[in-house]
């Protein structure tokens, strides 16, 4: 039995619609590894050497502005696709915010592998659209919603990516809601373009 097939996120992930044998053959191109919190994975502007799936944990992308702030630009989850496989340098870093588990792939390796099985190529367009979309409604949240709506996006979007995990306890009917967020206040600020103390007092009206 290869790690694909005990593979978490094996159903979810860009490898879901591959064959047992083709799963064979991906997982002997491919390694786990494990990331602490504040670990980097990938650095902006290096050339892209490696490809991975997100198997646990959350991590960040973020970029640097000129005058050296760091902006998250995205957040990746259980399941997401990391990194360019066709070649180039990478437009932001990778960090992990939790403890994660990744399963890592040389990028020409799993360039060459993707090029003879047409199903990972197919699988690697649908994410590739479906970020797209992904980021059509991140501007629609960061342009014309309210702070409250904003955040409360930004929540149901974690809930909806993280589908409620260890640690997460929502009822919607009655009492409270609460989540355990992988961001510092800070963080949530820099990526919805408030500030911290507008974060606050929207955090404080949730409770």
């Amino acid at each position: 039995m290869s790690n694909c097939d005990i593979c978490v996120v094996r159903n979810r992930a860009i490898c879901s619609g591959l064959e047992p044998d083709e799963l064979e053959a991906l997982n002997a191109i491919g390694r786990e590894r494990t990331l602490t919190p504040g670990e980097s994975l990938v650095w902006e502007g290096e050339e892209s050497v490696l490809v991975a799936n997100v198997i646990d944990g959350v991590l960040k992308l973020s970029s640097n502005t000129e005058d050296g702030r760091e902006q998250i630009v995205g957040v990746v989850y259980p399941a997401d696709f990391i990194g360019r496989p066709f070649g180039g340098n990478s437009s932001h870093g990778v960090t992990a915010l939790t403890d994660a588990r990744v399963c890592v792939f040389n990028r020409r390796d799993f360039d060459a592998f993707a090029s003879e099985h047409p199903r990972l190529e197919h699988k690697l367009l649908e994410r590739t659209l479906g970020e797209l979309d992904r980021s059509r409604r991140w501007m629609l949240l960061l342009g014309r919603k309210s702070a409250s709506e904003k955040v409360s996006s930004f929540l149901l979007d974690i809930h909806e990516r993280l589908n409620a995990p260890k640690g997460c306890e929502f009822r919607f009917e009655e009492g409270p809601e609460t989540i355990d967020l992988p961001f510092s206040r800070q963080q949530i600020a820099d990526i919805l373009g408030l500030t911290i103390e507008t974060v606050s007092r929207q955090f404080t009206r949730l409770k």
